[in-house]
């Protein structure tokens, strides 16, 4: 067997390693983004029960924001206002990025309850 079963030693020695310092950070990069992602998510839930608790204590004559910052997230800004028959709820919030020092994503959910009858002019 001319050169037989052997290989010639150091052809590719070290491309593993080459390879794992190259797709690393772009293996951390992803994971980061996905647990932001997921944050944002939840944090986009939280709202959206908010805004909701809100439009209905609203809806009945209650004082909505009261009612909804309970509900929501820390740090969410929340406004409720009547248009009509219809009560709005716009809750937000900011998610921090895990990656520390990128700017802060703002997630959005808005909530809207009919008026219901006999209910007192709400507070503005």
């Amino acid at each position: 067997m001319p050169g037989g079963g052997r290989r010639l030693v150091g052809g590719d020695r070290g491309s593993f390693t080459a390879e794992l310092a190259a797709g690393l950070p772009a293996l951390v990069l992803l994971l980061l983004a996905g647990l932001t992602a997921v944050n944002a998510v939840g944090t986009q839930a939280s709202c959206l029960h908010a805004a909701r608790e809100a439009a209905l204590a609203a809806a009945r004559g209650a004082d909505g924001s009261t009612d909804g910052r309970g509900a929501g997230p820390p740090g969410a800004e929340m406004s409720v206002s009547i248009d009509g028959e219809r009560v709005y709820v716009t809750v937000r919030a900011p998610v921090r990025t895990l990656g520390g020092r990128l700017p802060r994503i703002t997630v959005v959910a808005t909530a809207v309850a009919a008026l219901e009858p006999g209910a007192g002019e709400l507070d503005q």
